[in-house]
């Protein structure tokens, strides 16, 4: 299940999972955008939002490695620019465009562990999010090694 990001609350009512985390989390990738507009490459903009989720209380880990499995062995490492409090799964693009299988990676990173909020932030012209969700109740009962 995809989400965007259109109030409080999913199409079906329910409240949005991790509202407040994702909530502060949007909030610092507006104000580092603020501060720095279009045209630096990922990696700044990754170090300056690091720094300001860190300010607004955030445990923050940068370039995190997950195994992706294949029959049972791990056939690969998969890097996240980021995750925060050990929840949301956030995936930084810096370019003119976005290109449109970026929201699909994010999914995948979701889809291979028990990680269920990515944020898709794109520091482009005009800054855009993406809010995407995959519960653990969507997912296939895969072996307990192949989650994080």
């Amino acid at each position: 299940m995809r989400q965007t990001w259109r109030g409080m609350s999913t199409r079906n009512g329910e409240p949005l999972l991790d509202e407040a985390i994702t909530k502060s989390i949007i909030g610092g990738f507006y104000a580092v955008y603020r501060v720095l507009g279009f045209g630096f490459l990922e990696h700044v903009y990754s170090a300056v939002l690091e720094k300001e989720l860190s300010n607004r209380g955030h445990t923050v880990a940068r370039e995190v490695l997950v195994p992706i499995y294949y029959f049972g062995a791990i056939a690969a490492y998969q890097r996240l620019d980021m995750l925060v409090d050990d929840r949301i799964v956030v995936e930084l693009k810096a370019s003119e465009r976005l290109h449109p299988i970026a929201e699909r990676q994010l999914y995948n990173y979701l889809r291979c562990t028990n990680l269920e909020v990515g944020l898709l932030f794109h520091f482009g012209h005009e800054p855009k999010f993406h809010r995407v969700v995959h519960t653990n109740r969507q997912k296939p009962q895969l072996p307990q090694h192949f989650r994080r």
